[in-house]
């Protein structure tokens, strides 16, 4: 069962949506200049950040971030 999370800004926003919507507004050079991550520098695509960001979760605590950043705009 899906609980509501009235504080948490991100919910019901998936992963995919957000390097999505940052690869369209900033493109991969862009987000490779914001964070400085390998998956978004080297032959970056949906897929292999996507398995990059599921597995580390400091790297989704700062593409989370840079999106709330992104959307406060």
């Amino acid at each position: 069962m899906i609980q509501e999370q009235p504080n948490n800004p991100l919910h019901g926003i998936t992963l995919e949506k957000i390097i999505t919507e940052l690869q369209g507004a900033y493109g991969w050079d862009g987000l490779g200049q914001k964070l400085n991550i390998n998956c978004l520098k080297n032959n970056p695509s949906i897929n292999s950040c996507l398995k990059f960001f599921r597995k580390t979760p400091w790297a989704r605590t700062k593409i989370e971030n840079l999106y709330l950043a992104y959307k406060k705009q």
